[in-house]
């Protein structure tokens, strides 16, 4: 449970700090590239026993961590394309509401059990997460012409989250998890840079102090909210469908207070009404286990 408090401690910091990108001037791109070097070389600094950067390889999640890494990449420019057409309510929703993918895939890919309580739990969260994300009083608009994109999102954050607890459940020994989680960031970094390259020859705009600063206050934290999640996941006396619930509405409860308390964001009623909801459901899946 200690790891799964600090996966939403981290979740939140992330969002803390990207809060404050606007106000310093920091380009996201760049502070993205940065964020993923940065943790890359921080699990890679901690991992206990020695690996060589040559021969990572011959790791059989090897391949596995680079096809996540790149879409880390991915879905952080639909993120943003979605944005852009539909605003941030939108993107937090098709994100947040994800968790489905990987509980139902949980759920029947290892046969975990299924009570009343849990199923009752897991549809709260959901409504839960929708009432919170939502931030308008009109609800979400979306055009059913550009749908795919914010579906692009949402199918994206919940492969991610699966492909994480098969990779840790079947591939990677606890002993490997440092590099495990350092080589997925490794990647995101080069494909990042790939398209800063590209981006560069075409506006000829270098990154400056400010986005290094603030990928390095990115990095740390993103490192540790995978870390965690998946030592989280590890953990015999919880079910994983459980741990993806509680992270993901704790996350967003938590991130919703830290909004108010430090950036004086408003809330309707209906989100207060989702923080209430978002409260009785982890209860409720917490009492299923």
């Amino acid at each position: 449970m200690i790891a799964l408090i600090f996966s939403v401690i981290s979740s939140t910091l992330i969002y803390v700090v990207f809060k404050t990108f606007p106000k310093h001037r920091i380009n996201t791109l760049n502070a993205l590239i940065f964020n993923y070097i940065t943790a890359f070389v921080l699990g890679y600094s901690i991992q206990s026993t020695s690996v060589n950067l040559l021969e990572i390889h011959e790791f059989q999640w090897f391949y596995p961590a680079a096809g996540l890494g790149v879409l880390f990449i991915v879905i952080f420019y639909l993120m943003v394309m979605t944005t852009q057409k539909h605003g941030m309510s939108v993107v937090s929703v098709a994100s947040k509401m994800s968790l489905s993918i990987p509980v139902i895939f949980v759920i029947f890919y290892y046969g975990e059990e299924v009570s009343f309580l849990k199923i009752l739990g897991i549809l709260v969260a959901l409504f839960s997460v929708y009432l919170v994300s939502a931030k308008s009083n009109d609800g979400l608009s979306v055009k059913t012409s550009a749908l795919l994109l914010p579906f692009g999102v949402f199918l994206g954050s919940g492969v991610i989250e699966s492909s994480i607890k098969v990779l840790q459940n079947d591939f990677v020994p606890q002993v490997e998890t440092p590099v495990f989680s350092a080589s997925i960031f490794l990647f995101a970094a080069l494909t990042g840079s790939l398209i800063f390259i590209v981006r560069f020859f075409r506006n000829k705009k270098l990154f400056n102090v400010k986005d290094l600063i603030g990928g390095i206050c990115l990095g740390i934290p993103n490192y540790f909210s995978i870390y965690f999640l998946i030592e989280a996941l590890r953990n015999p006396n919880l079910d994983s469908s459980i741990v993806f619930v509680i992270n993901n509405v704790s996350i967003v409860v938590l991130s919703t207070i830290v909004g108010i308390l430090m950036f004086k964001e408003h809330l309707f009623k209906k989100n207060k009404l989702g923080i209430i909801l978002a409260i009785i459901s982890i209860i409720f899946v917490t009492l299923s286990q």
